[in-house]
């Protein structure tokens, strides 16, 4: 990125990693951050001696161990211990001390934050007026989806009479992005000229080399229908300092309110579907529904109930400030009775006030087997996939690196797969509301046809005093109001985000580990019940899953906490798992794979293997949380139960053949090959036999 970025931008990039980003509560503890702390107090003190960089007074310095911009600069000196050295040779060691910070940074952040949201590097309400009407900025073609396509790729040309390598493209909607109102910070200020961010941008020479000599410009974007036109702006002045010099054209689909971008799920009962689709239409303009029924069949029409929410039930900004984007109606309806593993076809539909029908292109799925049914069965598991451009645009095209990868590889095997859970960490829209709609885009393809179950991760609903169970804040200010609005899950209450759900031979009990966990919650009761509850001899396959490694993990990060798991995870939880003989625990969260042996307690009960056979002996745990977010790296000691590591992007599969056979198979994102698997051979009788803390009592009488 450094190449697209200003001196000054740099520098005021370099001053949010050092200083500005927030650290963990307890980040003093972190050898890494430690290390990340020295080098940066020292790159800042050269910056700031050599660019006359400005200290902001009202900045928080104190999780850098110092309480003012007084003692910054005497922590700095001593942090930089090169009063004697001449300036080249700081200098020339400048950059290395940069990437050298960084990278320790990002060991420590990787797992908790997954990467810094691409549009909060733009400093919208920093934006002044520099409009010169030599510039320009042309978009083609006029409208959009003309033969209903919901996605379509736009040309945008443009030209700057004074060009650099600082600027960039925006992409805003609604198009008339500059007629929002917009509160000032205090009543001492102008309110500012822009308080909306882009959906997407560019940099402005992004495969246009000779843009920086002569202005001239050419970009190809891919827009998806988002309920407003769409218009593309200028800027000059880097990310940070933008200048507003031209506007486009404007841009629109030819039915912008059209309903798009199905998500089939699981109802409470089996054989029940649940369709929820995005639209334009609120109810009082027309009434929406799903045409539906078994392929070649007799068509019913299904009401859909309608949820929406406004700024004000956002917590915090950005979703409450610059990211705020309204999301449009969100419209649920029931498929019920459905026969077991039939075929249906379906589609979305609006009866406007005047009788006119919209509808949404055809769709199908295929109903859920009845439960205990001897069938194959298949299930795709994974954890922190997030959403990407296939543009290229947003954050040099490496925010989200693996998760076109994974949405591609699955919608390739879709018609070998029923079911998909994403265990937590969405879309990291963090708090970007337009990135709700991007992510729905991007997973239609997979969403449309089979049930997408989600679980809720630190990216929905971290947010201080709300209620999370972790104080930080990481969703942005959407305090899980977007994710339990566009998603359905079969919980009981949609904001705690626990739930069961089975499908065939499969038990799946979700957990929601931004709420407590612990024994004596509300929440340690469901997962209890959960697992009690299952006829083990109609569904031996049971699973648990949870986005923060509630088990095990050698994750670096986790081995700087002192606890290969997430802090109080697996300590009331285990016993559990041993004693309703939990076959696989799945978590999120660590972005990258690995494979536990049996484990309980920390041993390996026995010795991990690629087939398992004989009466349970312990739970299996898997981190599954490298579906697209940036990697994290894993601990150079060598960890007893860790059995397969894998630093890459990638998911798993579940195929259950019959009531005694389970195939586990881990596939990396970017060629869907196999390169980790295993077997379970196991039999009703061995999961009635007891092993280590899960022997029922037993009497003498006869």
């Amino acid at each position: 990125g450094k190449n697209h970025l200003s001196d000054t931008d740099w520098q005021s990039q370099w001053r949010r990693v050092a200083l500005d980003v927030r650290a963990p509560t307890n980040a003093s503890a972190f050898p890494a951050f430690r290390i990340a702390r020295h080098f940066a107090l020292r790159e800042y003190s050269f910056i700031a001696a050599t660019k006359s960089l400005p200290l902001d007074a009202t900045t928080d310095y104190s999780w850098l161990g110092i309480s003012s911009v007084s003692a910054l600069f005497s922590a700095a000196a001593a942090a930089s211990g090169s009063a004697g050295s001449s300036s080249a040779s700081v200098r020339a060691a400048g950059m290395r001390l940069l990437l050298w910070a960084a990278a320790a940074w990002l060991a420590v952040t990787a797992v908790a934050g997954g990467g810094e949201q691409p549009l909060s590097r733009i400093a919208v309400e920093r934006t002044v007026l520099a409009v010169d009407d030599a510039a320009h900025v042309k978009a083609s073609p006029l409208v959009l989806g003309r033969q209903g396509e919901t996605s379509e790729w736009v040309d945008v040309e443009f030209f700057h009479p004074n060009p650099s390598s600082e600027d960039w493209i925006g992409v805003f909607s609604p198009a008339n992005f500059s007629d929002a109102i917009c509160e000032p910070e205090s009543s001492r200020q102008y309110p500012p000229v822009l308080c909306t961010a882009p959906i997407k941008y560019q940099f402005a020479n992004f495969n246009n080399d000779g843009y920086n000599k002569t202005g001239k410009g050419h970009l190809k974007l891919q827009l998806i229908n988002q309920r407003e036109d769409f218009s593309f702006a200028l800027f000059s002045g880097g990310l940070m300092k933008p200048k507003l010099v031209a506007v486009s054209n404007k841009v629109a689909f030819a039915n912008p309110k059209a309903p798009v971008y199905p998500r089939l799920a699981q109802g409470k009962s089996w054989n029940e579907m649940t369709v929820t689709w995005t639209s334009g239409y609120d109810i009082t303009e027309a009434v929406p529904f799903v045409e539906w029924g078994e392929k070649g069949g007799r068509r019913f029409l299904a009401p859909a109930g309608t949820l929406t929410f406004e700024r004000n039930s956002m917590c915090g900004a950005p979703a409450r400030t610059v990211g705020w984007r309204h999301p449009g109606y969100i419209h649920t309806s029931y498929l019920k009775d459905l026969w077991p593993d039939s075929p249906y076809t379906y589609r979305l539909g609006h009866r406007l006030m005047n009788g006119t029908r919209i509808w949404s292109k055809s769709y199908s799925f295929k109903a859920s087997p009845y439960p205990g049914q001897d069938s194959l069965q298949r299930v795709v598991i994974f954890g922190d996939m997030g959403k990407a451009e296939a543009d290229g645009s947003n954050e040099f095209n490496d925010f989200q690196p693996g998760a076109l990868n994974t949405t591609y590889q699955i919608t390739r095997d879709i018609e070998n797969i029923d079911m998909v859970v994403h265990i937590g960490d969405i879309c990291y829209a963090n708090g970007y509301l337009s990135q709700w709609d991007q992510f729905t885009a991007q997973i239609e393809p997979i969403a449309s046809k089979v049930p997408y179950m989600i679980g809720s991760g630190n990216h929905e609903r971290d947010w201080p005093g709300t209620g999370s169970f972790y104080g930080s804040e990481d969703s942005g200010g959407e305090c899980g109001v977007p994710a339990q609005t566009v998603f359905y899950t079969p919980a009981e209450n949609r904001a705690k985000f626990w739930y069961a759900t089975d499908y065939g031979m499969f038990r799946f009990c979700i957990a929601h580990t931004e709420e407590d966990w612990r024994p004596g919650t509300e929440q340690y009761k469901f997962i209890e019940q959960c697992l009690s509850s299952v006829d083990r001899q109609k569904q031996p396959w049971l699973i648990f899953l949870a986005h923060r490694v509630l088990g095990y993990s050698s994750c670096a990060y986790y081995e700087s906490e002192g606890t290969f798991e997430e802090p109080m995870g697996r300590e009331g939880l285990q016993e559990l798992w041993q004693k309703y003989k939990v076959d696989l625990a799945f978590y999120g969260h660590v972005h990258s794979y690995e494979r536990t042996c049996p484990v309980y307690q920390s041993q390996c009960v026995v010795d991990a293997s690629d087939h398992y056979s004989g009466p349970f002996q312990a739970t299996t745990h898997v981190v599954v949380g490298g579906a697209g977010a940036t990697l994290s790296e894993f601990t150079t000691s060598k960890i007893q139960w860790s059995h397969f590591t894998d630093f890459d992007h990638g998911f798993v599969k579940l195929t259950a053949f019959n009531h005694s056979s389970l195939l586990f198979e881990y596939k990396k994102s970017r060629d869907g090959n196999v390169y980790d698997n295993f077997t379970i051979s196991r039999d009703y009788r061995d999961i009635l036999a007891c092993s280590v803390d899960n022997c029922p009592r037993t009497t003498l009488a006869i």
